[in-house]
């Protein structure tokens, strides 16, 4: 089966579902308003809200890191889990883009993917396709030909049954592991709260039932409040067309009770342990760049590429994984610098529609435009 045939199979999906919740919720309009205005405030004083988010991140009880460079977090990260410890991970695109689940397993640990696509993509040992659904490429069919060949995991190709035998393949992982590492929809500078918007349950049981639950992410991801970071969370599920989502997570801190004397104590049922390393990795410079800057607003909902002609024709060889389609031009110039993201954006042919469908109204074809000139002139 062709990535043709990957592709149409997701776009009738939905892209019909996600306008229908735009039509079905019309107040969407407004947070999308409230959200890139708190964005942009951020972006304009990243280090100040950096700075914030380490101070309320302490004091919640857990310990805060920024590493500069995507070598310098996975050695934070490495650090703190050791070696022959069970790591299980929930979707990550800064883990993809640092190469964090390569680095614990160089360390002697067992690493697993728990979302499903990303699962798929790792038992396929290929690179994600989709910022949102890394095994988009992958049809059915396909996907019972991995498990079969590389787990022996004999499934006929029906999404229902493959969710089925890798959701018990996974719950041994879930129980034994010894980490949990999630990323953020998006992270609280007042509380040091980070916001996880999900459908399969993968990222609640990441981020509870190992003892020790570490958040890696961007810089990024940063907003001023708790109450926009669910709002956050909110936009990237709709704009997903995957509105109302079936859970949303909270963390903020190791787990903790007040049942005695009101007096609130750490640890209780879950975590122990709560850190929080966020990535700079080009981030803070793009946040200073006349241009580049209004790649940080992305929510990373994934809209953009299901109405980009580009990627429908050359899927995850448009953009740099886990950096793919027209978000992922500006993001593998952001993370990986004009030189590699510069070829990517000569493949543009500026139709536009990015800009149209994206949620934060972010001028996906001017920042483009902006990585191909800075690239010639390099280049030439």
């Amino acid at each position: 089966m062709s990535w043709e045939v990957a592709i149409e199979r997701a776009k009738s999906s939905i892209v019909p579902r996600t306008y229908d919740v735009l039509k079905r919720y019309p107040y969407l309009q407004e947070i999308r308003k409230q959200v890139r205005e708190a964005k942009e405030e951020v972006v304009k004083n990243l280090d100040h809200y950096i700075e914030e988010t380490r101070k309320a991140v302490e004091r919640i009880g857990g310990r805060f890191y920024l590493a500069g460079s995507a070598q310098e977090a996975t050695e934070i990260a490495a650090k703190i889990v050791g070696s022959g410890k069970v790591v299980v991970m929930s979707k990550n695109n800064v883990a993809e883009e640092t190469k964090l689940r390569e680095r614990l397993e160089a360390a002697g640990n067992e690493v697993w993917e728990t979302d499903l696509g990303a699962f798929l993509v790792q038992i396929a040992g290929e690179e994600p396709s989709h910022i949102l659904a890394p095994a988009v490429h992958l049809t059915k069919e396909r996907v019972a030909q991995v498990l079969r060949e590389r787990l022996g995991m004999a499934v006929p190709p029906d999404a229902v049954e493959i969710a089925a035998r890798v959701r018990e393949f996974l719950r041994d992982k879930f129980i034994k592991a010894d980490v949990g590492i999630t990323g953020a929809n998006a992270v609280a500078a007042d509380t040091g709260a980070v916001v996880l918007v999900e459908n399969e349950g993968n990222i609640r049981m990441t981020s509870v039932l190992p003892p020790v639950h570490i958040v890696y992410d961007g810089v990024d991801k940063i907003v001023p409040t708790l109450v926009v970071a669910q709002l956050v969370a909110d936009l990237q599920s709709a704009y997903a067309g995957l509105y109302p989502p079936t859970y949303m997570n909270i963390s903020a801190g190791p787990s903790s009770t007040a049942d005695i004397e009101m007096t609130r104590v750490s640890p209780a049922q879950g975590p122990r342990e709560y850190h929080m390393v966020l990535v700079d990795n080009g981030r803070r410079a793009a946040a200073r760049d006349p241009v580049l800057w209004e790649a940080l607003l992305c929510i990373r909902c994934g809209r953009c590429h299901l109405h980009c002609p580009v990627y429908w024709a050359l899927g995850k060889e448009f953009g740099k994984p886990p950096y793919t389609g027209p978000m992922g031009v500006m993001w593998t110039a952001v993370t990986r610098g004009i030189e590699e993201a510069g070829p990517h954006a000569l493949k543009c042919v500026h139709a536009g529609n990015c800009r149209e469908v994206c949620p934060m109204g972010i001028d996906i074809p001017k920042v483009i435009h902006e990585v191909r000139v800075r690239y010639l002139k390099i280049t030439k």
